[in-house]
């Protein structure tokens, strides 16, 4: 009887640890959302995570003011899933503010406390810079972001200063985002010839491969507009392999690049194509790996001898460009080498191209 009954207990014990064992991970718990106009809403997107072995639910969230309001998810939230919760304070109020929120779900025991805080000005700007390219009512002050030499696990911002030069109220947001792209727009509404900033960051955790990743999204001066090459944002990201845990031992036996020249320049005279070679060597001790090439643009095609090279080996990387589709790039045109030298892990060759 005494054998059953310590089955029995077990068997509740097990049932019990799943429940116990649900985690809700927020990214972060507090955020600054720095200066706003008044009467002009600003939000904070708070990012969570489910990390237990069960699906959870929020089954409220409960704000300490009716000066904000709170978006969140209404439906069960999968094992592993990533979620948002976007606070907003509604700005009537001049000065320092401070608003706290409290979220309960079936994923904690105790809830769990978001908070935002900031400062509202009568007259807030926070660029003093131009806003040099049109995109139809909203005027910007840059349509390519570059997050460069990004390492795992940081989350580095890039900014989009935003001016409405429209007629009427806009609210800016970046459409097609990938995974690893979040955005978040302070003030959320842009009036008639105020200004906003578009805070976008980099979760490189969601990255999968090192070296160069790009992606286009698209500039909304409200929901529901189009994507247009005409309101196009090129991303480029490089996400570099990491040597910090070397030792000196193994950094004096590691490969070592030699490039014959890292910038190239290319005078088509009137030429449609031009060719180009740069000679690459492994002056270390051990193999050189060429893991990646890659183009940032348009207009150039490459090809690499080997892309692994033994102690005192050479090879030849040759460059045709072809002038027609490259003086109409974007972005200035360079060729990315990620490598396992631990001091050129990251080689960029600049193509400077009349």
């Amino acid at each position: 009887m005494m054998k059953k009954k310590n089955i029995i207990l077990a068997l509740l014990m097990m049932a019990v640890l799943p429940v116990s064992a649900q985690k809700l991970i927020a990214e972060k718990t507090v955020i600054d959302v720095g200066k706003t106009g008044f009467q002009q809403p600003v939000t904070a997107v708070f990012e969570f995570r489910n990390k237990s072995v069960r699906r959870l639910k929020i089954e409220r969230v409960e704000p300490d003011c009716n000066c904000t309001t709170v978006e969140y998810p209404q439906t069960v939230i999968g094992t592993g899933q990533t979620f948002q919760v976007k606070m907003t304070y509604d700005a009537k109020m001049l000065g320092h503010f401070d608003k706290q929120a409290a979220i309960i779900s079936n994923g904690t025991t105790k809830p769990i406390y978001i908070r935002m805080k900031g400062v509202v000005l009568q007259d807030v700007q926070d660029f003093s810079g131009s806003y040099p390219i049109e995109m139809g009512n909203l005027r910007i002050d840059v349509n390519e972001l570059e997050f460069d030499d990004v390492n795992k696990g940081e989350m580095p911002v890039q900014q989009i200063h935003i001016y409405n030069n429209g007629t009427s109220v806009a609210r800016p947001n970046l459409m097609h985002l990938p995974a690893y792209l979040t955005a978040t727009m302070v003030p959320e509404a842009i009036s008639p010839g105020r200004a906003g900033t578009m805070s976008v960051t980099l979760n490189s955790t969601q990255l999968n491969d090192y070296g160069l990743t790009q992606a286009s999204v698209y500039l909304a001066a409200n929901p529901g507009d189009k994507a247009t090459k005409d309101n196009l944002i090129g991303v480029s990201t490089v996400l570099l392999p990491a040597f910090t845990k070397m030792s000196d031992t193994q950094k004096m036996y590691a490969p070592k690049m030699f490039l014959s020249k890292e910038e190239v320049n290319i005078v088509f005279d009137g030429k449609s194509k031009r060719k180009e070679e740069i000679q690459i060597s492994n002056i270390g001790r051990t193999p050189l790996n060429i893991s990646s090439l890659q183009m940032f643009t348009d207009g150039l095609e490459i090809s690499l001898g080997k892309s692994t090279l033994q102690a005192g080996e050479s090879t030849k990387l040759k460059i045709m460009a072809q002038r027609d589709r490259l003086l109409k790039a974007r972005t200035k045109p360079r060729i990315l080498m990620i490598t396992n030298d631990p001091d050129k892990s990251k080689v960029v060759i600049t193509i400077n191209a009349k």
